[in-house]
């Protein structure tokens, strides 16, 4: 029998045609920048789309569309996420701290109440995405979240070009074997430094990693985006490079990505 919060959140989940994943197997690899431009896209080519940041320890979404600050409104008892044009709505945890500098020092199950109510007590309303910004890791807290969006159609995994980064993409690729959700595809962030002045990429660290694991495990290979000055500066500003920026190198990287993701999912 389905308790009264499983009516919830399957009423909320019926809702959404599509839930796509974006995580990584540890931090500090682009993972939200990547969730943030992907869903931009998405909303450019006219799709109702929603943005999840369910990183709550660290969650930095609203700073890269300029939403710090922002409250949220409750209309019939449901949370209304923030509004964002074209067509994108943003729910995250940092619209209920005080302060962005506030730390949540909240232990296992008080995270995943709050999630659970991200995602059943939020009005997302009709979407043709919703795009889930994951906490970094494999652990309890994704595992848990995961089991929570049992409907998702498919996990992007999040990586850089440096071997132990790699290391933890292919046990992102055992995590999500284990919850019984497809892969996507697989993003190789940070691959090479892209000139501001001539455009052209250099492989500083490493290259074509993300792409060689893709391969090595079967997986469709999205695409790779360079390091590039200014999707640090775009973020900052509280624009996504695929709107600041739409000639960069990134930003073409990333339409690219979200098209393979798009018709990956369709398709299926």
């Amino acid at each position: 029998m389905i308790s009264e919060d499983g009516f919830k959140l399957q009423a909320s989940l019926d809702r959404i045609k599509h839930v796509v994943i974006v995580l990584s197997g540890k931090g500090g690899v682009g993972k939200s920048t990547v969730s943030a431009n992907l869903a931009t896209s998405m909303s450019m080519r006219g799709y109702q789309v929603g943005l999840l940041d369910v990183d709550i320890t660290g969650p930095n979404i609203p700073k890269m569309f300029g939403l710090e600050g922002e409250g949220l409104d409750v209309q019939n008892e449901k949370l209304i996420p923030v509004p964002v044009p074209p067509s994108m709505k943003i729910m995250s945890m940092a619209f209920l701290l005080q302060s962005e500098d506030t730390p949540v020092l909240w232990r296992g199950p008080v995270k995943m109440t709050a999630i659970r109510q991200f995602i059943e007590d939020v009005e997302w309303g009709d979407l043709d995405y919703l795009v889930i910004d994951m906490p970094p890791g494999t652990g309890d807290e994704a595992l848990s979240i995961i089991q929570l969006i049992p409907k998702a159609d498919g996990m992007v995994i999040v990586t850089t070009p440096q071997e132990l980064s790699l290391l933890d993409a292919r046990k992102t690729v055992s995590f999500s074997a284990q919850s019984g959700i497809p892969i996507i595809g697989l993003v190789e962030n940070m691959s090479g430094f892209a000139c501001p002045h001539c455009g052209k990429v250099t492989d500083i660290f490493k290259s074509g990693g993300g792409e060689a694991a893709a391969k090595e495990l079967n997986m469709q290979f999205l695409g790779k985006v360079p390091i590039e000055a200014g999707v640090g500066l775009s973020g900052d500003k509280g624009l996504p490079i695929v709107i600041d920026d739409q000639d960069s190198v990134s930003a073409k990287a990333f339409e690219s990505i979200a098209d393979k993701i798009i018709k990956t999912v369709e398709k299926k």
